[in-house]
């Protein structure tokens, strides 16, 4: 109120001043004799006229300060000190409160959206636009870490990783996520696709949502087929067990009758000591499967992998497939580390440089297998064994893993799916395909 009275006041008396000056001057000019007092008189009447025009103008210069200050989005203007004694310092408290505010609202935005940002690059599904030109952006780390081996910007761009996958990108139904194999560093998974389209800048673009979901199906068929083995070896070792004793009672039955000079007698002894060798085996064999059955266990420990990869090679090196089997070696960088457990992990690399020794040494005359392990560009490490053997047929590469399968005469079907489960437990994948000389591949990446 104080500013408001004195701002009228001000316009007051400057209105006064400029009337009287008008009054003066139209009373010179009814005078021919003063017409140096006509000049004065003209004089203080523009004088007048500035003074007033200043005064009122003051508003519209701190006004058009502080628009000017929202337009080029410079908060650190200041208003209050703008007072001249004259009432303005109400306006001026009055924008430097509109700019104290603005400011906080502009802070507190860029925080919003600082945040937002990081949620976004660090969400765990890897998120991609795809505007309206077809162009194809990787939106966070995720993405980032999942898609490497493209050239492009392009969904066409995108089939290095599977023709259905490009498509998925490049159209498809919008909130309905569909199920599209995905192949990354040579291992194929599934994983789920959906996208929702947005505004932005004034134009759609529509996001993709790109969730890998092997591992959770590898678990869930892992959990499947160790409930109906866990079902089957109980059943099985509960009939078996009886006909076990059973027929060892009756070979030690057999053997206190047969005399030598019965044929009858003799056959039947036959027979019993047949049976129970078989009812042998049956529980032998069950008991095999029983362990597929029990999830491993795991103890993790970071560790260097060069030293590690050379005591491996020495362990394969003492096997009986080994002999007359060239082996290489390979870690890239040296300095490799990785997080795992070494032990579980070592017996599963055992296995596959044993079944490949063994596939290569009835396939030609140099056989040779190979230890490949390598940082790859996403931060995993890949694990590589290959052989010059005749290698995996495609149609064979997904059964290889399953329980009781099994492409040897002698083999029993347990050795890749425990190594299966194995990898599976490090949150890892494993998928058998074709060495670069035609052999077998198996490659692990954890």
């Amino acid at each position: 109120m104080i500013g408001q009275r004195n701002f009228v006041a001000g316009v007051a008396i400057r209105l006064v001043v400029l009337v009287g000056t008008v009054f003066l001057f139209v009373a010179s000019l009814q005078r021919e004799d003063l017409g140096a007092a006509k000049v004065v008189a003209a004089l203080l009447v523009l004088g007048a006229f500035f003074w007033l025009l200043r005064f009122v103008r003051l508003t519209n210069v701190e006004l058009a300060r502080f628009i000017d200050s929202v337009r080029f989005a410079d908060f650190a203007q200041g208003f209050e000190h703008r007072d001249h004694g004259t009432g303005f310092g109400e306006l001026g408290e009055a924008l430097d409160q509109a700019i104290r505010k603005l400011r906080s609202e502009r802070h507190e935005l860029n925080e919003a959206t600082r945040f937002y940002e990081a949620v976004l690059d660090d969400a765990p599904t890897a998120l991609l636009t795809v505007d309206a030109d077809g162009k194809v952006e990787l939106t966070n780390k995720a993405a980032r870490r999942l898609l490497v081996r493209h050239r492009g910007v392009r969904a066409e761009d995108f089939a290095v990783y599977g023709e259905t996958f490009a498509q998925a990108l490049g159209g498809g139904a919008v909130g309905r996520p569909r199920l599209v194999p995905l192949v990354t560093e040579g291992l194929p998974q599934t994983v789920m696709v959906s996208a929702a389209i947005v505004q932005r800048l004034g134009g759609l673009v529509r996001v993709v949502a790109v969730q890998p979901i092997q591992g959770e199906l590898n678990a869930v068929e892992i959990a499947a087929q160790s409930d109906l083995i866990r079902v089957l070896t109980h059943e099985i070792m509960n009939s078996i067990t009886p006909v076990t004793s059973l027929a060892h009672s009756a070979v030690d039955l057999m053997k206190s009758v047969d005399q030598g000079d019965n044929r009858d007698i003799a056959d039947a002894r036959m027979a019993v000591e047949t049976l129970s060798r078989r009812a042998d085996g049956v529980m032998s064999f069950v008991e095999s499967y029983r362990q597929i059955s029990r999830a491993p266990e795991l103890k993790l420990k970071s560790f260097a992998v060069l030293p590690w990869a050379q005591e491996l090679g020495r362990l394969f090196g003492a096997l009986p497939a080994a002999e007359g089997v060239a082996f290489e070696m390979e870690v890239d960088p040296p300095t490799l580390g990785m997080k795992a457990d070494p032990d579980l992990l070592c017996q599963v690399l055992i296995n596959l440089l044993k079944n490949g020794a063994e596939a290569a040494r009835g396939h030609g005359d140099a056989p040779r297998v190979s230890l490949s392990i390598q940082l790859l560009a996403s931060g995993e490490v890949s694990i590589d064994v290959a052989d010059n053997g005749p290698g995996v047929p495609k149609s064979l590469r997904q059964d290889v893993f399953l329980p009781f399968f099994t492409t040897k005469q002698k083999g029993t079907g347990v050795g890749l799916s425990l190594a299966r489960q194995v990898v599976l437990a490090h949150r890892g994948s494993i998928a058998a395909a074709e060495a670069p000389d035609g052999g077998g591949l198996f490659r692990i990446v954890l």
